[in-house]
């Protein structure tokens, strides 16, 4: 069974100062108004979220469909896209393990992993006890999960008052929330210090060689050498 102490500390942890939720909810409500003008129903725009939780996968999945992808090029890019939750994954899951708990917790909470509730679990880990981890990361990822599906249907609701300008500011929101927590980070954190630097300096300079790719290229590359300078002063 779930512990609900641990799990409802984890669903009130979005609520603090500097969590996720007006961020999450202001891009969420972004991806139901921009679904509805793309011709997406209420229950398509609905369990896209549901089901997908992954907003630049949505972005990617919204556009392609506007242009007329066929199904397998949406399937693909959407997948793509989403492989950067694969690392969030495996630096996340090895501090959640506990012989203690059923393997399903495990499977049912794999659902939950995305920007914003990783980046509470990573900050908050240490101060939960090693066998209730997952039981506060289910609550944490329920209540982060609940936000998006509810700020989609909100979108979906008022899309009509949204301007193209601020539906585009608002999907943007949480991808800058990222970034200044990870910037925040940066003092107490070499290897992110040096990946977040070494990306904005790249970046210019693989514009140059690709413009289509240079983001990506950027940021592989300035992670890669970030990963081996850690390694390196262990």
């Amino acid at each position: 069974m779930i512990n609900s102490t641990y799990f409802f500390l984890g669903f009130k942890s979005v609520r603090s100062v500097n969590g996720p939720a007006i961020a999450l909810g202001c891009s969420f409500l972004a991806i139901g108004a921009l679904l509805k003008n793309i011709g997406f129903n209420f229950q398509q725009s609905v369990f896209s979220t549901f089901f997908t939780y992954a907003l630049p996968g949505q972005l990617v999945m919204a556009e392609s469909f506007l242009i007329g992808s066929s199904l397998l090029n949406i399937f693909v890019g959407v997948w793509l896209v989403n492989t950067r939750l694969f690392p969030m994954g495996i630096s996340m899951f090895p501090l959640l393990k506990s012989k203690k708990q059923p393997k399903w917790k495990y499977y049912v909470s794999c659902h939950f992993i995305a920007v914003s509730s990783w980046l509470i679990m990573k900050k908050d880990y240490k101060t939960i006890h090693a066998d209730s981890r997952i039981d506060f990361w289910m609550g944490v990822g329920t209540a982060t999960w609940s936000i998006a599906i509810f700020s989609t249907v909100f979108g979906y609701l008022i899309s009509d008052y949204l301007s193209k300008d601020l539906m585009i500011g608002l999907a943007m929101v949480n991808p800058i929330f990222f970034m200044c927590v990870l910037i925040g980070t940066m003092k107490n954190n070499t290897v992110i210090s040096i990946s977040v630097i070494l990306g904005i300096l790249l970046a210019p300079i693989f514009y140059l060689i690709s413009p289509e790719w240079c983001i990506l290229f950027a940021g592989l590359t300035a992670g890669t050498i970030a990963f081996f300078v850690g390694e390196f002063n262990e």
